[in-house]
C-alpha cells in the first residue's frame, strides 16, 4: 500500500483534467525530500520562503515568485519560515506554450488570486463552466508570466564544484578570481572561460547571485538586516543594501516577514561587478532549524 503522501500527489496526476491545483502548509525547517513529478509543477507559496534543490542547481523562492518545474525533473524543498503552498501541476504538453526548462516565474496579482482560488476547485471538475475558465485562465497567465534571474547554477566540472564549495564552507573568504585560479591550478583566463561555459555567468556574477539568494533566506528567518550584510561579506548595510535594491527593486527591509511591497519590481538580470566580495554558503552546508522530512511523490 502507497504512503499517504505519496497517494495524496498521485491523485493530482491520475486526473484526465489537464491543470489541477493543491494546497499545504509547513513550518520552517520543513523538507520534502528527493522526488519528482509526472506533470509540471507550478511551484508557489503565498507566505514564506521555498529553497529548492535539483540536479542543475539551486533556486529560492520568495512570495509573489514561483518556481515552475518540468515534469520529471528530480528536486528537493526546503522551507524558510512557515509556508503557505499553493502549487499546480499541469499537463504541459496537452497545454502547449509553457515553459521547456526549470525556471522562476514573477507572480502578478492575477495569478496569485487565481492559485488561492485555484486549491478550491475539485480535481474532477467538469469540463465547461467556472471552475474550467479559472484553469484556462491561470494557464494563461503562467504563459505571460516573465521569467526572473534567481538560480545559483552550479558547475559540473570538478574543480569549480569545488571552488563553490570552498567558497560556501568559508563565506568570509575574499580572494580574487586570480587567487581562486591559482588554487585550483588553472590561469585565471581559464577560470573565467569555465565560469562562463559551466554556469552562464561571469564569476561575480554568480558571487553576486550567491549572496542574494542567502540574503532572501535570512530574512525569511527574521535575521537582522544588518546581520545579513555582514554574512554576505558587505562592508556596510548600505552597500548590500544597494546591491539587494538593484535586483529587487525594494530594499530588504521591505521583504520582511516574508511579503514583498505591492508593486516592487525585480532586476532584469544578474549584475555584474561584485563589492567586497563573498559568497553565500551552499545549500547544503547552512545551518537550518530542527528539519522535519516528507516523502513525496
Amino acid at each position: 500500500m502507497q504512503p499517504k503522501s505519496v497517494q495524496r500527489f498521485q491523485d493530482f496526476h491520475d486526473t484526465p483534467r489537464p491543470t489541477v491545483a493543491m494546497e499545504a502548509d509547513y513550518p520552517s525547517g520543513t523538507v520534502n525530500d528527493w522526488h519528482s513529478h509526472p506533470r509540471a509543477q507550478l511551484l508557489y507559496a503565498i507566505d514564506g520562503v521555498m529553497l529548492v534543490h535539483a540536479g542543475t542547481g539551486f533556486w529560492v523562492v520568495p512570495p509573489n515568485r514561483a518556481l515552475w518545474l518540468v515534469a520529471g525533473e528530480r528536486h528537493s524543498v526546503r522551507m524558510a519560515g512557515l509556508v503557505r503552498m499553493r502549487t499546480a501541476f499541469l499537463d504541459a504538453p496537452r497545454l502547449g506554450g509553457l515553459p521547456d526548462r526549470t525556471c522562476v516565474l514573477n507572480v502578478s496579482a492575477l495569478l496569485r488570486e487565481l492559485l488561492v482560488e485555484a486549491v478550491r476547485v475539485p480535481v474532477e471538475y467538469a469540463e465547461q463552466g467556472r471552475d474550467a475558465t479559472l484553469m484556462t485562465l491561470l494557464v494563461e497567465e503562467v504563459r505571460r508570466a516573465p521569467t526572473l534571474p534567481l538560480h545559483l547554477p552550479m558547475p559540473a566540472d570538478e574543480r569549480l564544484r569545488g571552488l563553490c564549495e570552498a567558497l560556501a564552507e568559508k563565506p568570509s573568504d575574499a580572494a580574487t578570481a586570480a587567487i581562486w585560479a591559482e588554487r585550483i591550478g588553472v590561469a585565471a583566463k581559464t577560470l573565467h572561460r569555465l565560469f562562463q561555459k559551466e554556469t552562464g555567468m561571469r564569476f561575480a556574477q554568480w558571487r553576486e547571485q550567491a549572496r542574494l539568494l542567502f540574503a532572501l533566506r535570512r530574512i525569511a528567518e527574521g535575521a537582522r538586516i544588518v546581520d545579513i550584510a555582514f554574512d554576505c561579506g558587505y562592508s556596510s548595510q548600505s552597500a548590500f543594501t544597494a546591491m539587494f535594491r538593484r535586483h529587487f527593486g525594494a530594499p530588504p527591509s521591505s521583504f520582511h516577514g516574508g511579503r514583498e511591497p505591492v508593486g516592487s519590481a525585480a532586476a532584469a538580470g544578474a549584475a555584474g561587478a561584485a563589492p567586497r566580495d563573498q559568497t553565500m554558503p551552499s545549500p547544503d552546508s547552512i545551518d537550518t532549524p530542527p528539519i522535519a522530512t516528507i516523502t513525496a511523490a
